[in-house]
């Protein structure tokens, strides 16, 4: 038999040097939060829940450990499927020494042995009552894996039977500090690290916390600051939303919901994908507003909470912020009428407190206004609320109609044609912002002020415009109404639906020049417009010629300047290619009425000038935008020519798509050129 100095071998108690310190929180919840560690430096590793791995079980004294430890050949190893599983350690195939599972409560310690024999060396020592179970790995940093999974798990087993069973609150806050310092220093890489302490908090504010007796104010403060920690990177559980929630509720002008709730909140709203699988999340964000509402000068730290979560530059580096800042704006005033109706019902019993109902109402709507100063946010916002999603309560409501009327003016203006035409209905039949605002409308307190507004911006509007003016037909009496009042933008409606001729009634078109001749600026504009329609009668009188070809460096000047020197009405077919026009052209092209080809082969004709021809030159049948700037914005009018036949958009943005869109839309089209196109 070997003696003793035939394997020397040197047993460690503590961990590895690399091992983590456990970083200290101050227990005082009314002091300012002191910043965490960093996480320590050195190797990650992924939690290990199972594997392969040599296992050898020794029954010893404590007087007799070391002897027994330094003789290799009393040492017999078995090869063991081991599992980690919730409560103890156990074979897959229980035999030998690994017939019984291992319970994490017996475990007294577990540490890596630094020195082995030979072949032998990348062994960890788990101490327990009666003896020892040593685990051999193949590499150091196996074993080292092994070795902080049991570590991890042990933990966790620990944590929730001390929690589970406290019932002292200093003892309560103290563990859970100890809990949480243990996932934010372990290397252990993995989503239970950070997810088991808050489940199991969770599950204490549901059951424990409940009792008053346990949960003091001073307890309550203690466990939100050892819980920022973990929701730096995290979203809190339902529960722990319900606890931030009241925190705010009870206490709005604490340090706390300032210095360790914000965080949580910008996390949320960059973050959070769906609030209709946590509702709680989003009550705790309208809380936290609530909350920063009630500091000094609160509507302002509302507003400058949202433009922190912008940002100073003009593009918001986060997509998911606006949506969700938007939904939380919604259900908020939702709730609001909702609580104000169920108040009426019951005005016997309830109390309704009118003024701070109304500094919540003010609150959200500030939020949106804020939001509508930027452009980047300007179109997403528009398109969320294009549908008013809002109760018949609020949209019947003086205060709430005459405070929107910024966010809805803030839309209205952008000179970006899907912005602005977002205060349209959103499909036929429905109502927008724009007849909401209607003189004799329902949301109109100004005497039209902020619909000539968005009439303005609209009959200025490079797209769509015929279309426009075609449902105005049904608004000329607040148009006319306007233009007896000197609004230029209604003046400009009335002279434009006289040029297109959408209105058919001969006397609908008397009282519009009746009423353009009652001003000053509307003699000049239908004065203008005389001559507009003398010139443009010369130029579709019959006479000129059939096929025009421009030279090449044609500009859109040189073009007007052509079409202004005699009569074009036979004119059929135009050939611009390889000019310089641009979209600026299409409002001369619409003047022809004949031309049935038109050649665009590389110019900057765009996605603007398209869309004007698509409303206006239903006649034409061959179309060539071949190497034309178009996207799929502007192709997709397309569709309103039933008469085309031919159609070029080789080398242009054409995806699959708005190809297959076009084919089903266009019943005569029979050649159709899309080589070098995503369709082709």
């Amino acid at each position: 038999m070997a003696t003793l100095a035939d394997a020397c071998v040197e047993v460690t108690s503590t961990d590895p040097p690399s091992a983590p310190s456990t970083p200290q929180h101050s227990s005082s919840a009314s002091s300012s939060p002191v910043s965490i560690k960093s996480l320590p430096q050195g190797p990650k590793y992924k939690l290990v829940s199972e594997g392969d791995i040599q296992v050898c079980r020794l029954n010893h004294t404590r007087t007799i450990v070391s002897k027994i430890m330094n003789s290799k050949y009393l040492r017999r190893w078995e090869s063991h499927h081991i599992v980690l599983d919730h409560g103890e350690i156990r074979s897959a195939t229980p035999y030998g020494f690994m017939e019984l599972g291992v319970p994490y409560s017996g475990i007294e310690d577990v540490h890596i042995i630094s020195r082995w024999d030979a072949g032998q060396k990348f062994c960890i020592r788990i101490t327990i009552q009666d003896g020892s179970l040593l685990l051999q790995a193949h590499n150091g940093y196996l074993r080292d894996q092994w070795l902080y999974s049991i570590q991890w798990k042990k933990h966790m087993y620990k944590y929730e039977k001390l929690l589970k069973n406290a019932r002292r609150p200093e003892v309560l806050v103290k563990e859970i500090k100890s809990m949480i310092d243990v996932s934010l220093t372990t290397p252990i890489q993995d989503v239970s690290v950070y997810q088991f302490p808050l489940d199991l908090v969770s599950e204490l504010l549901q059951q424990v916390c409940k009792n008053s007796d346990v949960i003091t104010k001073v307890a309550h403060e203690n466990i939100i600051v050892a819980l920022a920690p973990l929701l730096e990177n995290n979203h809190p559980t339902q529960e722990i939303c319900d606890f931030f929630s009241k925190h705010c509720k009870n206490s709005p002008r604490s340090s706390i919901v300032i210095e360790l709730f914000t965080p949580v909140v910008q996390r949320i709203l960059k973050h959070n994908m769906d609030f209709g699988k946590n509702p709680q999340m989003r009550f705790f964000v309208q809380e936290y507003i609530q909350a920063l509402n009630c500091q000094n000068d609160g509507i302002r730290v509302v507003q400058n909470f949202v433009r922190s979560m912008h940002g100073p530059s003009h593009t918001c580096p986060h997509p998911r912020v606006l949506p969700n800042l938007v939904a939380v704006c919604l259900a908020a005033i939702y709730n609001l009428y909702e609580e104000k109706s169920n108040a009426m019902h019951n005005n016997i019993d309830v109390i309704f407190e009118e003024n701070d109902w109304s500094e919540k109402l003010l609150c959200y709507i500030s939020m949106l206004e804020t939001m509508s100063e930027y452009d980047d946010w300007r179109y997403v916002l528009g398109s969320l609320l294009q549908p008013i999603p809002f109760p018949d309560d609020a949209i019947a409501h003086e205060a709430f109609t005459s405070h929107m009327k910024s966010v809805i003016r803030n839309v209205a203006s952008d000179e970006n044609c899907d912005v602005h035409q977002t205060v349209l209905a959103i499909r036929e039949g429905k109502e927008g912002w724009f007849h909401l605002y209607c003189p004799g409308g329902i949301a109109c307190d100004d005497e039209g002020d902020l619909w000539g507004v968005m009439l303005r911006t609209l009959i200025r509007c490079c797209c769509k415009r015929k279309k426009f003016l075609q449902g105005m037909t049904k608004m000329i009496e607040p148009v006319m109404l306007l233009a007896i009042r000197d609004n230029v933008a209604a003046m400009e409606v009335l002279c434009s639906m006289l040029e297109l001729e959408v209105i058919s009634s001969q006397d609908l078109k008397m009282q519009m020049i009746t009423t353009l001749q009652s001003t000053t600026d509307g003699k000049r504009m239908y004065a203008a417009l005389c001559e507009r329609q003398i010139a443009l009668r010369e130029l579709q009188q019959k006479g000129g010629p059939k096929k025009l070809t421009l030279p090449s460096k044609s500009t859109d000047a040189d073009l007007t300047k052509m079409l202004s020197s005699g009569s074009f009405g036979n004119l059929e077919c135009l050939s611009l290619a390889f000019t310089q026009v641009t979209s600026s052209c299409a409002h001369e092209l619409i003047k022809l009425p004949s031309l049935r080809y038109l050649n665009l082969w590389s110019t900057q004709f765009g996605d603007v000038g398209l869309q004007l021809i698509s409303e206006h030159l239903h006649k034409l049948q061959v179309l060539n935008l071949c190497e034309t700037p178009v996207t799929d914005k502007g192709l997709v009018s397309l569709s309103a020519l039933k008469n085309l036949r031919k159609l070029n958009l080789n080398s242009t943005s054409l995806s699959a798509l708005t190809f297959e869109g076009l084919k089903e839309k266009l019943p005569a089209l029979q050649e159709c050129d899309v080589r070098y196109t995503d369709a082709w």
